[in-house]
């Protein structure tokens, strides 16, 4: 799509904030009106239209994106949507750890550890770890009260929360983002570590790189909608 207008402006009609080209409101692909909930995140989605050149380029809209998906697809099947997330806790990434090399074991420990002990401070959980690719289950009262603590979300930190899940592999360092626990680089530091390690056992790749410069870009993006969701 091309770009067609020439200004844009947000607008609030007292329940939710909408964005408009030439005075005229935005819709999603689902043709629902681009309302949000806040005045911070509909100025930043409104600058990403703005920096629109010639054509639209949806890699460069991550925010928009987001917003979409959560008014089309999560709004609409908000249980099956928090339930498919939830499933996470019962695979999480900072459960597996490698028992080879050494330097690889104790990465991964420093990195997750951490998380996991948040975890269970915070919603009084316990966590079942491995070594190996072997499933081991965790303890049903864990999986209820993350369930319980993904459910609770509108739908607008649960489109967020999913690209954090999807792309770390972690329903515990999404969380931990969502709540402020940790800081957004330290998050996909920690789910990205498995990735960095292949790289520098197996050199440079460009595709690979290129893949997961793309996934830290939508991690960020994502990190970045939530904190718009709760301005300081």
């Amino acid at each position: 799509m091309r770009r067609f207008w020439k200004t844009v402006d947000i607008d609030c009609d007292g329940v939710g904030w909408s964005i408009k080209l030439d005075g005229r409101p935005v819709r999603t692909p689902g043709t629902h009106a681009l309302e949000v909930p806040t005045e911070s995140l509909a100025k930043a989605i409104a600058d990403e239209w703005s920096a629109v050149g010639d054509k639209v380029d949806p890699r460069a809209m991550p925010l928009t994106g987001i917003a979409n998906a959560a008014i089309d697809r999560v709004a609409t099947e908000k249980h099956a949507f928090a339930a498919g997330l939830t499933r996470y806790a019962e695979a999480d990434l900072a459960c597996y750890r490698s028992e080879w090399p050494p330097d690889l074991v104790e990465r991964q420990a420093k990195a997750w550890d951490p998380l996991l002990a948040w975890a269970r401070r915070r919603y009084d959980v316990d966590f079942s770890t491995t070594s190996g690719l072997i499933h081991v289950p965790q303890p049903p009262a864990t999986v209820d009260r993350l369930a319980h603590a993904v459910a609770s979300l509108d739908p607008f930190r649960l489109a967020a929360l999913s690209l954090l899940v999807t792309i770390g592999g972690s329903l515990v360092a999404a969380l931990a983002v969502l709540e402020r626990a940790v800081d957004v680089d330290e998050a996909w530091a920690a789910v990205s570590l498995d990735d960095e390690w292949q790289l520098e056992q197996w050199g440079s790749d460009t595709e690979a790189e290129t893949a997961l410069h793309n996934r830290r870009a939508d991690f960020i993006a994502a990190a970045y909608f939530l904190t718009l969701l709760d301005p300081a």
